[in-house]
């Protein structure tokens, strides 16, 4: 098996997928203050666009490999918490006495804290167990069966985030019986999204490639989530 060497220098669709999935992440937060419903399945808006967030973790895990998806997780992380910690602000900081919308507004930027902090931790969990997971099923299978890892990858990362975030959440609020079925919905919707999308995403991962000449193997990498600055 050859390693593609790497290069250092960030390319511009890199950047790309890097703001996306910052504006996924975001875009997120914002959808998940409405609740919403298929038949019997009840979940959050968000579920329609925070599992993108995963297949660009997947594009840039296989592509780039680790150090850059590490990276990528980090920018995300630092965007997002500005984000809420700027509508925090916003939320505190009283209306003009003529505005009408405090209610609508503090229902999409008034996130509690434990809420906020939930978020945050299963985030950074569930983004890099699912990189960890493609980095070494592809040294594994020699960059083989890409559809498998990215399936594999997303289950371990949604199970990962979910079996955080809904008791770190909503512990207390919800019954304790029913976490259970909260976490296998919404990892089994979000696998079944990531399944529907793999064709677009197969096709995205072998143009990127064949664009930047990249194609990592995570060979004596360090899978410590701290060394940001090893690319």
């Amino acid at each position: 098996m050859e390693k593609i060497k790497e290069n250092q220098k960030i390319s511009v669709l890199f950047m790309l997928f890097g703001t996306l999935f910052c504006v996924c992440l975001i875009t997120a937060n914002v959808l998940e203050t409405k609740q919403i419903s298929f038949g019997p399945a009840n979940m959050t808006a968000g579920l329609i666009v925070f599992p993108v967030s995963y297949i660009i973790n997947d594009v840039v895990c296989e592509v780039w490999g680790y150090r850059r998806t590490r990276l990528l997780i980090w920018l995300g992380f630092a965007m997002n918490f500005m984000f809420v910690v700027f509508g925090a602000v916003a939320d505190w900081i009283p209306g003009a006495p003529y505005w009408h919308g405090e209610e609508g507004f503090h229902q999409i930027f008034g996130l509690a804290p434990r809420i906020a902090g939930a978020s945050f931790i299963a985030f950074l969990a569930g983004s890099f167990v699912n990189a960890y997971v493609m980095s070494k099923m592809k040294l594994n299978s020699e960059g083989k069966n890409f559809s498998l890892r990215a399936v594999m990858s997303t289950i371990f990362g949604e199970l990962t985030d979910s079996i955080i975030f809904f008791p770190l959440a909503l512990g207390g609020v919800i019954p304790w019986e029913e976490m259970p079925s909260l976490v296998i919905t919404q990892v089994t919707l979000k696998t079944l999204y990531e399944i529907v999308a793999l064709p677009v995403t197969i096709r995205v991962v072998n143009f990127t490639k064949k664009h930047d000449h990249e194609d990592v193997y995570d060979l004596n990498v360090a899978y410590n989530i701290f060394k940001v600055k090893e690319l």
